[in-house]
C-alpha cells in the first residue's frame, strides 16, 4: 500500500507588505532586498489572525480539492513553528473548527522543513494501514518572530499556510522521504526564548528570529544538493526523470543552486518567494498548491520536495501526483 496526494489547498493572509514598505520601517531598498533574495513582497496576518485561521483556511481548500467531508479525515498532522499556544496543539484547535473529533492530531516542529517531517509521518501511517486519510499542514505567523529594526531578517519572512490531503493507492504516490537534522548548526539560525528556558537581562534580544544567514545560505546549500543526490540514488533515478522542483523558498539564489545541480531549467521549478517571502513551514505546499491549481503540474507528474530549517533540519519527499 502506498499513499498519494489528493487534493491540495493554501491560503494566504490579505495584508501585503512591499518592499517600498519595508523602506519606511528600517534602512534597506528594494534593489538590496531582491539582489540577495529575489523576494519583492510577503503577505502578513492581521492582528486577530492566527495560525490556525491559516490552516484552516488552507485545509477546507484541500479537502474541497479532494472532495472528502470532515468526517473522513482520520488523521491530522500540522508542521509549525508559530503554533496559537503551547497547548492544545494547533492540530486539536484545528479539529474543533472542522469539526472533527477522535482522530490523532499532531503537531511537528523542525522549523522550515516542519512540512516535509510531517508528509513523511503522515505516509508511514497510511502505508502501515493505520490511517486512511491524512491531513497535512504546513501554516506559520512568522511575522510575529520578527524584530522589525533588524533589516538583515525582517525583509525575509512572510506568513501563509498549505495543506494536502493523503489518501491510500496501489500506486506510488509518495515515493520515498529523506529526512536529516544536524544540531551542531543551532547557533546559526535560532527564536532565542522558550516556556523553559529562564529570561536572561544581559541578552539584548530574546523574542525575534536570530539569524547568521551567510553561514545558513553555505550550509544550506551543501545539504540540499546532498539529499537531491540521496533522494535520486535511493530511488536509482537520473535527475533527467524530474519534471518539477518545488523547493523550499527561503532564497532565490539556493533554489537556482539546486535547480542548476539537477540541471532544470527555472521553467520547471515552482518559485513563489518572489511574492511570498520565506513562509517557513507553509512554503513547500503553498508552492505545490500554486503549481497544481495554475495547470503547471498536471497528474503524473514526478516531482521533487525539499526544504532546510534552523536546527539545522532538511528533508526531501519524491511524489508523483
Amino acid at each position: 500500500m502506498y499513499s498519494k496526494i489528493v487534493g491540495t489547498g493554501s491560503y494566504l493572509p490579505e495584508k501585503i507588505l512591499t518592499n517600498a514598505d519595508l523602506e519606511k520601517l528600517v534602512d534597506t531598498n528594494d534593489e538590496w532586498i531582491r539582489s540577495r533574495t529575489g523576494i519583492e513582497r510577503r503577505h502578513v496576518v492581521a492582528d486577530n489572525e492566527t495560525t490556525c485561521d491559516l490552516a484552516e483556511h488552507a485545509a477546507r481548500r484541500a479537502m474541497s480539492a479532494a472532495g472528502i467531508n470532515a468526517d473522513e479525515v482520520d488523521l491530522i498532522i500540522i508542521g509549525t513553528t508559530t503554533p496559537d499556544q503551547l497547548f492544545p496543539n494547533v492540530g486539536c484547535l484545528l479539529q474543533q473548527r472542522l469539526g472533527i473529533g477522535g482522530p490523532p492530531a499532531i503537531q511537528i516542529e523542525a522549523a522550515c522543513s516542519s512540512f516535509i517531517y510531517a508528509l513523511s509521518i503522515a505516509d508511514k501511517f497510511i502505508r502501515l494501514g493505520d490511517a486512511k486519510c491524512a491531513l497535512v499542514i504546513g501554516a506559520e505567523c512568522l511575522t510575529r518572530l520578527i524584530d522589525w529594526s533588524d533589516r538583515s531578517t525582517c525583509v525575509l519572512f512572510g506568513d501563509g499556510a498549505g495543506a494536502v490531503i493523503l489518501k491510500p493507492s496501489a500506486q506510488p504516490g509518495i515515493i520515498s522521504t529523506h529526512l536529516h537534522a544536524d544540531g551542531k548548526y543551532s547557533d546559526l539560525l535560532y527564536y532565542p526564548t522558550g516556556p523553559s528556558k529562564k529570561f536572561n537581562p544581559t541578552v539584548a534580544c530574546q523574542t525575534a528570529i536570530q539569524m547568521k544567514g551567510s553561514e545558513v545560505f553555505k550550509v544550506a546549500v551543501t545539504k540540499l544538493g546532498g539529499i537531491v543526490d540521496e533522494t535520486l540514488a535511493a530511488n536509482n533515478l537520473d535527475k533527467s526523470a524530474i519534471d518539477w522542483l518545488v523547493p523550499h523558498q527561503a532564497n532565490m539564489r539556493i533554489i537556482q543552486a539546486i535547480a542548476k545541480k539537477l540541471e532544470l531549467p527555472m521553467e520547471r521549478v515552482i518559485v513563489t518567494v518572489h511574492n511570498q517571502g520565506n513562509t517557513s513551514a507553509a512554503s513547500v505546499p503553498l508552492a505545490l498548491d500554486t503549481g497544481v491549481r495554475d495547470g503547471r503540474i498536471k497528474p503524473g507528474s514526478l516531482i521533487l520536495l525539499e526544504a532546510f530549517g534552523g536546527g539545522f533540519t532538511w528533508g526531501s519527499a519524491l511524489i508523483r501526483l
